[in-house]
């Protein structure tokens, strides 16, 4: 397998870590800013957001530019809102910084893909996409409970800062790595959204959110829920996250 493809799960572990890694500290972080756990757990939401709405619209930018440098645009994105978040000064700056790193998110994994596919032979297509997602698999697995663990030893913008050092490896990796594509054949935002018309498309969508979203809702407040709730002392929520990373892996596999 190409190198480049290391380059694109490491991307995805980044991505990966930074989405869940926050309902691990939630706890941590309203503290450090005052707030509710309740508010805090609007750095999720912020983040939810700027997936659904990033997504779309980054994927339309990306037919208009090369596909190896949308990625590092997008790689920026995501180093800068880890880093804003990071040195946050009040809550609100962080919760900026949240929605900004989410607008790499489904964009990254979307062209990731059709990169991670050209790097290869047309049998070894779907093996190469698989390796870029290893990245997120791993993250839930290990990234996700590791930036819980130092979050709760050092602090919590430590691991923001480690989320955004990754990418900056990734970023590095996909310049160094990631040859040179043409640039995608346009498309019109009107064409794109013309598929929720389809009904079927329609029905998949609200199967996947009713499914899922209750999922979310009660893994966004894992930490205060296992602490202050069932009793399992602070330390203990790095291992139950393990236990989900696991959980999810099991459940893809399958």
């Amino acid at each position: 397998m190409p190198l480049a493809l290391l380059a694109l799960a490491i991307g995805a572990f980044g991505i990966g870590t930074t989405e869940f890694v926050i309902m691990g500290l939630l706890p941590e972080v309203a503290s450090d800013f005052g707030v509710s756990i309740p508010t805090a757990g609007f750095l999720v939401t912020g983040y939810a957001l700027g997936v659904v709405l990033g997504a779309p619209l980054m994927t339309v930018l990306g037919t208009k530019v090369p596909r190896k440098r949308m990625l590092m645009l997008l790689m920026g994105l995501f180093i800068a809102g880890n880093l804003l978040s990071a040195l946050a000064p009040a809550f609100a700056v962080m919760l900026i910084g949240r929605v900004v790193a989410s607008l790499a998110h489904g964009a990254f994994f979307g062209i990731g893909s059709v990169v991670a596919a050209e790097l290869v032979a047309p049998d070894k297509k779907a093996g190469a996409i698989a390796m870029m997602f290893t990245g997120l698999t791993v993250a839930n697995v290990v990234g996700v409970p590791l930036g819980t663990l130092v979050g709760q030893s050092v602090g919590w913008r430590v691991t923001f800062g480690i989320v955004a050092a990754l990418g900056v490896v990734g970023l590095l990796g996909v310049a160094k790595l990631v040859p040179e594509m043409p640039k995608p054949e346009g498309v019109r935002l009107r064409h794109e959204l013309a598929a929720f018309k389809n009904l079927q498309v329609l029905l998949a969508m609200a199967m996947t959110v009713l499914g899922f979203g209750g999922v979310f809702a009660a893994i966004t407040y894992i930490a205060p829920m296992m602490t202050h709730v069932a009793g399992f002392a602070d330390g203990s929520v790095t291992w139950l996250l393990v236990l989900f990373g696991l959980g999810m892996v099991a459940a893809t596999s399958s």
